[in-house]
């Protein structure tokens, strides 16, 4: 949290009781300079020490603390220059060693107490011949305050060479002399409406918790804090895309009378556009396909520029709803673009917008760079001449050259797998603001779009189409390959087709790509060596892809051997198998994805992922696949598991990072705080004088000086 400095807190450490000049130079390493670094420099976890058994009472696996009499302190060698320090402890139950590993120091200091009572905590272990163990020790003569050491204690987060002891004495030094120093950023009635303590007195109970409960509340009070700033950020960012001028859709008016002049490709006339969208399918949308379509259409009419994230489920269709929106835009005038992560996804957008549209007359361009020089000059040509209605590509759609004759609409599917700075560079291919139509297949955990999409409208597709043949999950060890093979081979006799997907064992492409290569080698020599085995990776050329995948399209290929490339966006009716080598190696939602890549045709589909059982971790995760195919589910069991970090990797770190706040333990005070924001965004609350603090907080939290403006 940035803070504003008083000069009380500007007091360098050294000043501290305690430090001294010595301490401040091993606190430096931490970077904690000053009274308010140091107040700032959090503990990441507590150690409970107020509960003291008796020895006898105590078990290994626990930690705990301990009182007694230092009866004998020895040094020994343990070999390579190492040296264990051992201290018997006895109370009248019975006796434990206290262990230091390499700290020859320690023993000197103990023997100063031989015969007199001490204190101390670490975790209890059984050593040899069942000796009870303590490890991970710190201690002190029981003579001092035993009760200030019997506490529930601070650990600070630290680097090699500085003592927790400094750390703590620096920051119980730091709040008795200048807690109330502590500015508070957060109104008197706002503090009391959501039952928020002092910023001063949080401070105070998590560098020196009275009680677990005191501990809770004031961490509660800084998490609320942190999800406020950055609630208010995202709501004053919808306010001024709101506030935009963009371009107003006359959707309502296509079906009464003809389109604005200058149209080049209009409705029939008395053709309502609802009525020329469902002749788009060979099927008939899902209610909740309905329901998103009129929310797209609705945000296209205002005036204000859409910005509306469309989530959806493997399979839930949300191309459809994507097609409504572009046939809206070119009914009224204007182009519109299609943003793909990948060439491969670009060109299944591409071959099944251009089936949906061709008939209609309206053209469907592909602007990716796997075109030659020829292709790309027309495709080019096409987009800023405006006989390309439709553009769909990658990220060349934003490439320096690039422009378009009319851009009104923007699509972005895979939306994560794209940085903010990518999505503004297509917005700003349009002469007026266009509307921003994005989209994933990903499930998104609730907390999650309200912390990265929060200045997004969002539309749920909670409904799969009917049709689809639900997938049935399985988790086999490695040593049951053979047979599932020999099963693969039983449902290939029967004309399905199926994928072999390889890990993501490394960043690495190339490495990737060897391991593709080395499994296909093993299934086209040995067990399938009578089928046609395909294979796919990213090491290979675009052209190369493109006749891999039409060969399985075509069913030429019965197997195709792939690495995550077709993660997304692949679309093979008749591929019913799903085998995931080494599964264990994926994420929740990546193989929720794969998954995905089955089931979209009539046949019964499966998915069988070969992994071993090595942690609980694994086998959490194999089972919640096998349990559901739920995949918002999957994406929360996925955010516990893993965690906000792991879960989204750095391209949207910034957004992500909490010194209190946690997505997971704290989703419920996520959505307090960003009520409260909503509030005090629409009343104009920032406005007056005493949230100043919080706005410039808020400001520094998003890094962006023009981000909060208060009028």
């Amino acid at each position: 949290m940035t803070r504003e400095r008083t000069s009380g807190l500007a007091t360098e450490v050294r000043f501290l009781k305690g430090v001294g000049p010595k301490g401040a130079a091993l606190l430096e390493k931490i970077g904690l300079r000053t009274v308010e670094d140091v107040l700032w420099h959090l503990p990441r976890r507590y150690e409970d020490r107020r509960d003291a058994p008796q020895i006898m009472l105590l078990r290994p696996g626990r930690s705990s603390t301990v009182i007694g009499k230092l009866e004998i302190v020895r040094s020994r060698g343990i070999g390579r220059g190492r040296v264990i320090v051992e201290a018997l402890v006895s109370d009248e139950t019975g006796e434990i060693v206290l262990c230091f590993f390499n700290q020859p120091w320690v023993g000197r200091q103990l023997e100063k107490y031989t015969g007199q009572r001490v204190v101390a905590y670490g975790s209890v272990k059984e050593g040899y011949r069942r000796r009870l163990e303590l490890h991970g020790v710190e201690w002190e003569p029981a003579e001092d305050d035993v009760d200030a050491f019997a506490r529930i204690v601070p650990v600070y987060a630290l680097s090699e060479g500085v003592p927790q002891r400094l750390v703590r004495a620096a920051a119980a030094a730091a709040v008795g002399q200048f807690g109330n120093d502590v500015p508070d950023p957060l109104p008197h009635t706002f503090r009391k409406q959501h039952g928020l303590p002092l910023s001063s007195e949080a401070l105070t109970e998590l560098h020196h918790p009275t009680s677990d409960e005191a501990r809770i509340r004031a961490r509660r009070r800084f998490a609320f804090e942190e999800f406020l700033y950055l609630q208010i950020a995202l709501q004053v960012r919808r306010q001024e895309i709101k506030q935009e001028v963009g371009i107003s859709f006359p959707i309502r008016s296509l079906g009464k009378s003809r389109a604005s002049a200058g149209t080049l490709f209009e409705p029939e006339t008395g053709s309502p556009l609802s009525e020329e969208v469902a002749a788009l399918f060979p099927f008939e949308l899902t209610e909740a396909q309905n329901r998103v379509i009129q929310h797209v259409w609705r945000d296209m009419e205002a005036a204000a520029p859409m910005n509306r994230l469309v989530q959806g489920d493997v399979g839930s269709g949300k191309t459809a709803v994507a097609a409504a929106a572009m046939l809206a835009a070119v009914r009224c005038g204007w182009q519109a673009a299609m943003m793909a992560p990948t060439e491969i996804l670009a060109e299944q957008h591409y071959f099944n917008l251009k089936k949906v549209f061709d008939p209609r007359g309206i053209p469907v361009v592909l602007l990716a760079g796997k075109l030659g020089a020829r292709d790309r000059k027309s495709a080019l040509a096409k987009a800023e001449n405006g006989e390309g209605r439709i553009l769909v590509g990658t990220h060349a759609l934003i490439q320096e050259g690039v422009k378009f004759h009319s851009l009104g609409l923007i699509v972005i599917d895979e939306q994560h797998r794209f940085g903010v700075a990518q999505r503004m560079a297509l917005r700003q291919k349009g002469e007026t603001l266009p509307d921003v139509l994005v989209m994933t297949a990903t499930p998104i955990p609730r907390s999650f779009t309200m912390t990265m999409y929060g200045d997004l409208d969002v539309s749920v597709l909670d409904e799969l189409p009917p049709g689809r043949s639900p997938v049935t999950t399985y988790w086999r060890r490695p040593g049951d390959r053979s047979k599932v093979y020999s099963q693969v081979e039983e449902l290939l006799a029967t004309g399905a087709q199926a994928y072999f997907v390889c890990p993501m064992i490394s960043e690495n492409e190339k490495i990737q790509a060897q391991a593709a290569e080395d499994l296909h080698y093993r299934l086209s020599t040995g067990v399938f060596a009578h089928r046609k085995v395909g294979l796919l990776h990213g090491q290979m050329k675009a052209q190369e892809k493109e006749a891999v995948m039409e060969a399985f399209r075509a069913g030429e290929t019965a197997i195709l051997v792939a690495t995550v490339v077709i993660e997304v966006g692949v679309d093979v009716p008749n591929a019913s198998v799903m085998v995931v080598e080494d599964a264990n190696r994926f994420g929740l939602a990546q193989l929720h994805q794969l998954r995905g890549r089955v089931g979209r045709g009539a046949r019964r589909s499966f998915c069988i992922l070969i992994s071993e059982g090595t942690s609980d971790d694994v086998v959490e995760r194999m089972q919640t696949l096998v349990d559901t195919t739920d995949g918002f589910v999957i994406a929360e069991k996925d955010l516990r598991l893993r965690g906000p970090g792991d879960l989204m990797g750095t391209q949207q770190h910034g957004l992500l990072t909490f010194q209190v706040a946690d997505l997971v333990k704290d989703a419920i005070l996520l959505e307090e705080a960003r009520e409260a924001a909503r509030l005090l965004v629409a009343n104009g609350e920032l406005d007056r004088p005493e949230w100043a603090m919080v706005v410039e907080r808020t400001r520094a939290r998003r890094g962006d000086e023009a981000l909060v403006t208060v009028s």
